[in-house]
């Protein structure tokens, strides 16, 4: 049997390789990584994770990005099993030792006899065979230009910027305390899985007027700050309005000064804990576009982060998708080369998980058609499904941006309560369906 051909090895390609080589079909699983390096990676590592460390909610009634954990375990997919292998404290979010995760995915794909790894760049889209595309957002410019060749596309490109990473050492913790935003898990751990550092109002303009004022990273000739709404830099939230952060990522609401209980901060940034010994701290939602010193300088500003030592500094870089509902079938599949699927954030959704799960998606339609079937995506009341048909005709093609899964790409349920209160009954209602659905979707490919 001729093998499936899969161009990277991130998130989305390596499920779709582990997919594939479940279902018996033989894949050659290319990554250009380490020879050609990306600014934004460390390693060769399949499935390295280069922003947070956050698969983010992993609530299966209440979140549709968690009803997306609950359909990738039932589809058997890789990238959820390593991480709860290597899952960290982290509330009701699934947070992962991230090189450890990394290296247990590169591990089984190793191990698994039918994938083969063909090292090196690949520049130009193949004209035969079955190949996935799962590049991600640091598609290189050779493969890039084949790309909008391929599609007749202007472009491809919006931006994505990355958060710091403290070492937890250099954290004051007579100022900062360990809470979870409203005490949630359930053992101690995870009800502790992060450090929050208070700012009075004080020290909350003082930090907008800092934020506002530093050197930020220009960009080259021809490039526009296209950025993705769910994964903007700070600072550009900051000009957006001066209580923007503190209505987002500095929102203060359900925490307890562990100091000062009846002290209520005026604003509050929290870290997550980023490896398994609990040395590295990620800055929670601050991904930033300021240059180097600008950010120590800044981010130093932050009460109990006045010592802070940096594992590493924030950047930007560019996001690479397609305009998917003009482009792609529902199969994944490039509309004028058949021959070619596409697989995560390329496709225009966002985030860790989507990714993947375009990944898994693309990955079983390969397998299927190889041994001669058709394989449609699951219905539009899964997660899964949901993304899909929003990212192949259920989004304009006009105003096309990525998307991360959420209730509102659903089909509606007309007789449960909309609203915001009408949530505590609806959202389950969603994912009773979602399951069901899903699960007769995996017992139509036995």
């Amino acid at each position: 049997m001729e093998p499936i051909h899969i161009i990277g090895a991130g998130l989305a390609g390596s499920e779709a390789a582990w997919q594939i080589a479940r279902a018996g079909v033989p894949v050659v699983l290319h990554e250009m990584r380490p020879t050609v390096e990306t600014f934004a990676h460390r390693t060769g590592d399949c499935a390295e994770m280069v922003c947070s460390n956050s698969f983010r909610s992993d609530d299966d009634q209440m979140n549709a990005v968690g009803q997306l954990h609950w359909e990738m375990r039932a589809a058997g997919g890789l990238i959820m099993s390593m991480a709860d292998r290597h899952r960290l404290p982290a509330g009701g979010a699934l947070a992962v030792d991230r090189d450890a995760f990394s290296q247990a995915v590169t591990q089984a794909l190793q191990d698994e006899p039918l994938i083969s790894f063909a090292p090196g760049e690949i520049t130009d889209l193949p004209s035969d065979g079955r190949w996935i595309v799962a590049t991600g957002p640091l598609t290189s410019a050779a493969l890039g230009q084949s790309i909008l060749s391929a599609t007749g596309e202007g472009s491809l490109a919006f931006f994505d910027a990355i958060a710091p990473i403290v070492h937890a050492e250099s954290i004051d913790m007579s100022i900062c305390w360990l809470q979870s935003r409203y005490d949630k898990g359930e053992t101690e751990e995870e009800r502790t899985a992060y450090i929050n550092c208070p700012m009075t109002k004080a020290d909350y303009e003082a930090f907008i007027d800092a934020l506002l004022a530093a050197d930020k990273t220009e960009f080259h000739e021809g490039e526009t700050a296209g950025y993705f709404d769910g994964c903007l830099p700070i600072e550009v939230m900051a000009e957006r309005g001066r209580e923007t952060l503190r209505h987002g990522p500095m929102k203060p609401v359900g925490l307890t000064n562990a100091h000062n209980p009846t002290e209520k901060a005026y604003a509050v940034v929290q870290l997550r804990r980023d490896n398994a010994l609990g040395t590295l701290y990620n800055i929670v939602g601050f991904q930033t576009k300021m240059k180097y010193g600008a950010q120590t300088e800044v981010f130093r500003r932050i009460p109990g982060l006045q010592n802070a030592s940096f594992a590493r500094l924030g950047g930007i870089h560019r996001n690479t998708f397609l305009n998917s509902p003009r482009l792609i079938d529902d199969r994944l599949r490039l509309r004028a080369r058949p021959n070619l699927r596409f697989a995560g954030q390329v496709t225009g959704v966002e985030g860790y998980v989507e990714s993947a799960a375009m990944g898994l998606l693309a990955g079983r339609m390969a397998a299927a058609e190889a041994l001669g079937r058709d394989l449609p995506p699951p219905a539009p009341t899964t997660s899964m499904g949901a993304l899909v048909n929003h990212i192949t005709g259920g989004a304009d093609a006009k105003t096309f941006q990525p998307m991360n899964v959420n209730f509102g790409l659903y089909p509606p349920l007309d007789e449960i309560r909309g609203g915001r209160k009408g949530r505590k009954d609806r959202y389950p209602a969603y994912t009773d369906r979602a399951k069901a659905d899903f699960n007769q979707w995996l017992a139509g490919q036995a």
